[in-house]
């Protein structure tokens, strides 16, 4: 790393997070080859790569996010998650990637953002931009994208949900919604406030991870801590290394704990990021000590510029996975291993030699008679993913 790349580098460190303009440091973000050059060694060769795959998904880092980076080591999982890298160029079409939409919300759109893919369950995409974008999300083809896909006007979304009174719950989801003004996001939840069907809201937001310091605006959380005296807000976040587990992090989970809401991590297991049986018990056991609920650990998806690099085979993963839970305590070790497929969300309970055992918790609207069916696989060494892998028969 060149000697003025190091030291803007190591002046990260010196940043006090917490006493930051969120709005005005999202202008600091790095997202072009020459921004990230500045504080990250490239080669030549990177840049030329960088610069295609921008141009098919946008990069997108903040400088909080960028200082957990080890900088020496181009192999970091910090850097793997954010950084684009030039395996994103390849489409293994032949690991049965996709370019659309492997996770079914397609076929669910009700338009203006809505998507309803179980009964009780109604989904807002409220934005496509991230404080960072992850090099893996599954939403990778909307993300800092122009799209139609999110929310138009959220009173229409709402009056979608309150004319549909199987709904029980709304995820407000993206994108992410704290990365909306706060005047916008509290405008948002007080269309959802008084439909008397809703029992819950649930706020999908990494800004825990990736922009802690978005949760230290005083009107949000009086806002969040009122509201949820009505309506129970939960807010599932998205930790996968122990490293993202830091004292900013952790300060901004409090301040959302402070206003009663319960926090629940959903991680991805990533090849390079969190695959290891050590890295796995650091996290779920770091994020017990924060206060935040270790909830799902869901298979990558086979998203194009994603599988071909991140997925674990599931024979691998779901004995790491068993090795881990014999280091947890209770608490610890309640997370559901998860596929969250086409037809429905499965729970990956384990295999017996070279039978797969899945059980499905939730199916696509419709569908209710699938609920709760245990399912029987064979596992192959390198399957990834449900389809993957032959179906058993029964005698």
């Amino acid at each position: 790393m060149s000697s003025k790349a190091t030291d803007k580098f190591l002046s990260l460190s010196k940043i006090d997070w917490t006493h930051l303009d969120w709005k005005k440091e999202l202008k600091n973000n790095i997202t072009t080859v020459e921004e990230l050059r500045e504080y990250l060694p490239l080669t030549v060769e990177e840049e030329g790569d960088l610069g295609r795959i921008i141009d098919i998904h946008p990069m997108n880092i903040s400088r909080y996010y960028l200082s957990l980076i080890n900088s020496e080591n181009p192999q970091d999982p910090i850097r793997r998650q954010c950084v684009p890298d030039a395996q994103e160029l390849i489409l293994a079409g032949a690991m049965g990637e996709t370019t659309g939409d492997p996770y079914g919300d397609d076929k669910h759109d009700k338009g203006n953002g809505v998507l309803h893919k179980y009964d009780y369950t109604a989904l807002v995409v409220t934005s496509e931009y991230c404080a960072t974008y992850c090099r893996h999300c599954f939403r990778k083809r909307m993300v800092g994208l122009p799209n139609d896909l999110t929310v138009k006007n959220f009173k229409n979304a709402a009056k979608y949900i309150a004319d549909h009174p199987e709904i029980t719950n709304a995820i407000m989801s993206g994108g992410d919604p704290f990365m909306l003004p706060t005047k916008t996001l509290m405008e948002m939840l007080d269309c959802l406030r008084n439909i008397e069907h809703l029992n819950h809201v649930r706020i999908g937001s990494r800004v825990p991870v990736t922009y802690p310091f978005r949760l230290f605006d005083d009107e949000l959380i009086a806002f969040l801590k009122e509201f949820n005296k009505e309506k129970t807000i939960f807010v599932p976040t998205h930790f996968n290394h122990p490293r993202e587990i830091t004292p900013v992090a952790k300060e901004a989970v409090w301040r959302l704990r402070s206003a009663g809401i319960t926090v629940n991590n959903q991680a991805v297991l990533l090849r390079g990021v969190n695959d290891t049986v050590q890295t796995l018990v650091d996290l779920m056991n770091g994020l017990l000590r924060i206060g935040v609920n270790p909830y799902y650990l869901y298979q990558c998806m086979p998203v194009a510029r994603v599988r071909h690099h991140f997925q674990v085979p599931l024979k691998e993963g779901v004995d790491m996975v068993d090795q881990a839970r014999q280091h947890f305590d209770g608490y610890a070790k309640r997370f559901k291993f998860i596929i969250g497929h086409d037809i429905g969300k499965m729970e990956i309970c384990g295999r017996i030699d070279n039978v797969l055992v899945l059980k499905q918790l939730h199916a696509r609207s419709g569908h209710d008679g699938e609920s709760s069916r245990l399912m029987i696989r064979l596992l192959t060494e390198t399957g990834g993913w449900l389809d993957d892998l032959p179906e058993i028969v029964g005698p």
